[in-house]
């Protein structure tokens, strides 16, 4: 071995996988962030193909370009990287609508209906994404971490639609709007599940109005992403064009 190989090998970090002589590749120093990433993704892969049995300690690795020691240092165990995996799946769906929100203006249905619409499209609607959770689900009963993720996954975004509803400023209890957000939130999941596995059975934007329309007739409201009004129009305006009884 020559100096510089013996070299080569003292500065390449644990857990790189790199080959010697004429077949190395160059070596490019990675952050903690991006293999992070690899490793979840690489994990997201595997499950959406086969299960969680197919998320193997030597499969990730190999999948993600790395060696089988990396998964502890960066997660602790492999279990602790399958829970990070479907903690960034569900997260990944459910930032869409807050970004929605961030673009939408200050008319309550207006938002409502900007939240529902980012849930409804791609990414979100995504073939892969519904085989993704499927892999996760099965096990979610039998891991306690995996439930309380599952758990915090829902209620965030349940909770975040229930403010949005509450926004909409009808005379209801509190109860009532539990129940809708309940309700309303079950809605989206069968579009969400239906719309990504048949996506062929619906054209351009029907899960969207479908959405807006079942969430309105539990709400008792009209729902819409319109064409707004012109410029100038009041917030009042605004809102009477997208929030009105049925």
């Amino acid at each position: 071995m020559t100096s510089s190989d013996r070299a080569d090998k003292r500065t390449a970090p644990p857990g790189d996988m790199r080959q010697s002589g004429s077949e190395r590749r160059p070596y490019i120093r990675d952050t903690e962030e991006n293999r992070r990433e690899a490793l979840v993704a690489a994990v997201q892969a595997l499950v959406a193909e086969g299960g969680r049995p197919a998320a193997t300690v030597r499969a990730i690795a190999a999948r993600a370009g790395v060696t089988p020691g990396l998964i502890r240092h960066y997660f602790g165990s492999k279990e602790d990287l399958l829970r990070a995996a479907y903690v960034a799946l569900m997260d990944g769906m459910t930032n869409k609508g807050e970004e929605a929100l961030a673009g939408a203006g200050a008319v309550p249905a207006e938002r409502l209906a900007a939240f529902i619409a980012a849930s409804l499209r791609p990414p979100v609607l995504d073939p892969k994404a519904v085989g993704l959770w499927a892999g996760y689900l099965h096990q979610v009963q039998s891991d306690p971490g995996l439930l309380a993720q599952h758990e915090s996954s829902y209620l965030q975004f349940r909770d975040r639609l229930q403010q949005l509803i509450t926004d909409l400023g009808r005379p209801v209890t509190d109860g009532q709007l539990r129940q809708e957000a309940i309700a309303c939130n079950a809605v989206l999941d069968g579009l969400w599940l239906e719309g990504s596995v048949l996506p062929g059975h619906f054209a351009e934007s029907e899960v969207i109005q479908i959405g807006l329309r079942s969430v309105g007739a539990i709400l008792g409201v009209t729902l819409a992403v319109i064409t707004p009004p012109p410029a100038g129009s009041s917030d009042q305006e605004r809102n009477d064009a997208l929030f009105r009884g049925i």
